[in-house]
């Protein structure tokens, strides 16, 4: 008979329970000898560990986080890197990201707050995503914040909190293991076809972004199979006119390339070329998504709610509940 993987835990905990209760009984009986007591508290020290982490393992079931299945496990791990900051729609846009995620086989989330420490919010959302997962934060320096009245083409947003996650990899990173990292903001809309044509990257591999760049979509210029340009409107003179949404890294070129990173102080359009033209040439681009002809990622972005009816019933001090979380 198949016994279920979270049986085999409430057993195994309710006997380290007992163990644990047994231990303290002993305690309370006389003994003159300090070797005893010394076993005895090495044993609970070893019982109180063992129950945390059981304890860990029961709240990681009950949050049902998704096990890959033995098959599932032999594909190409996906990381998909997410830099995120607090925002009113940031619960929003993260909850409609995670649910994408979801329906993707063997996927690890590596989601960085724009931060000085992890927030309540990207916390719970992570852990009731049903989602495999690593949160990290790090603070963008206040000389290269942009504020809230800025455009947003005036600096760039994530970048520190990308070369972060690119630092978690290249020191947690399984040796051996294939895998392949997708930089997925949390505004894009995303096809779940995507992730299919990602998995099999080998170096770089690059695809149409649709609603970007002025345009309708923006792409490389793919011929027998070789990307040989870029169809693009703005700065097409940049080493790799591309959207972040529009190529994903095989994880092995980024350990052998230990330098390769995001620079912060690119110029402006520059960011996927200052981490690109350190890892490959054009010629050696992989054209996905049926030679770029097919548009499976979208650069829709959310619109910015208007809170003028918020803002005039806070004055009255009317406004709605605080404790509500968006």
């Amino acid at each position: 008979m198949k016994v279920k993987l979270k049986n085999v835990f409430v057993i195994y905990f309710l006997v380290s329970v007992i163990g644990l209760m047994y231990a303290l009984l002993q305690l309370g009986q006389p003994c003159d000898c300090t070797q005893h007591l010394k076993s005895a508290s090495d044993l609970i020290h070893a019982k109180e560990k063992k129950l945390s982490q059981l304890q860990n393992e029961l709240k990681r079931l009950q949050g049902r986080e998704k096990v890959p299945e033995p098959a599932e496990q032999a594909l190409p791990v996906i990381y998909a890197v997410t830099p995120t900051y607090a925002r009113l729609v940031q619960k929003a846009e993260l909850v409609r990201l995670s649910q994408t995620l979801l329906h993707v086989k063997n996927l690890h989330w590596i989601v960085v707050e724009d931060a000085p420490a992890k927030t309540q919010l990207v916390s719970e959302l992570l852990a009731q995503s049903h989602l495999r997962f690593t949160h990290l934060h790090t603070e963008t320096p206040k000389e290269h914040k942009r504020k809230e009245s800025d455009p947003n083409w005036l600096k760039p947003r994530g970048v520190e909190q990308r070369n972060l996650a690119l630092q978690w990899l290249r020191e947690n990173h399984e040796l051996g293991k294939k895998a392949v990292v997708y930089f997925a903001d949390d505004d894009n809309t995303y096809s779940l076809r995507l992730f299919d044509e990602i998995r099999s990257t080998k170096r770089v591999s690059v695809w149409p972004v649709g609603l970007v760049g002025g345009l309708r979509f923006e792409r490389p210029l793919v011929e027998n199979s070789k990307v040989v340009g870029f169809y693009t409107a703005w700065k097409p003179n940049r080493p790799f006119p591309m959207d972040m949404a529009g190529f994903a890294v095989a994880l092995d070129l980024l350990l052998a390339n230990r330098e390769a990173h995001f620079d912060l102080l690119a110029e402006r359009g520059y960011l996927e070329s200052s981490l690109l033209q350190s890892l490959v040439s054009i010629e050696e681009l992989e054209p996905k998504a049926d030679n770029c002809t097919k548009v499976l990622v979208w650069h829709t972005r959310t619109e910015k709610p208007k809170m003028k009816q918020e803002e005039l019933l806070q004055k009255q001090g009317l406004g709605s509940d605080p404790s509500i979380e968006v």
